[in-house]
């Protein structure tokens, strides 16, 4: 499975680089996350709940951020097992450039996934997988910029991070 987007966030570059490093900002962020911590340099240890079509799990698992560049780009590598579930693995590509929108200072985040699944979760079909990580991929970014954010530039924001 592949996912792709791009959205312009109203925070310089600094700002969105420090939040993206955020354990806590990350934990409030992930839908389902339960635990998020910090085992080592830039490797964390989680736990989260999902469901996928009519599959619900929890996974525990880990992830890594590798090839930093700050504050521009790193790479995400993560794997979960969700118990008879079955399990996850990807990584993503994280990259920021700063813009300007309307003046103002904002960042250009754009990210790519790669992630493989296994187990009960394999079975549901390639367009349930892809619809539920793009979906949690949403929900996500839309609580990661509303913690970032003001009222005032919320709206605007999330609605570009639901458009297709």
């Amino acid at each position: 499975m592949e996912l792709e987007q791009q959205l312009v966030i109203p925070r310089a570059v600094d700002a969105v680089w420090l939040a993206l490093n955020d354990p806590n900002m990350l934990q409030g962020s992930l839908p389902g996350c339960q635990r998020f911590e910090q085992v080592g340099d830039n490797a964390f240890d989680m736990t989260v709940s999902a469901k996928i079509g009519p599959v619900r799990a929890t996974f525990n698992g880990s992830i890594a951020l590798q090839n930093l560049n700050p504050p521009f780009s790193y790479e995400i590598a993560g794997e979960g097992k969700g118990g008879v579930a079955g399990f996850a693995k990807g990584g993503a590509k994280v990259s920021l450039n700063a813009i300007t929108e309307a003046g103002l200072p904002a960042t250009l985040l754009t990210y790519s996934v790669t992630a493989t699944v296994g187990g009960k979760i394999a079975q549901l079909g390639g367009r349930l997988i892809q619809g539920a990580a793009r979906k949690m991929a949403q929900d996500f970014f839309t609580q990661f910029v509303r913690r970032l954010c003001d009222d005032e530039t919320l709206d605007l924001v999330i609605e570009t991070i639901k458009e297709p």
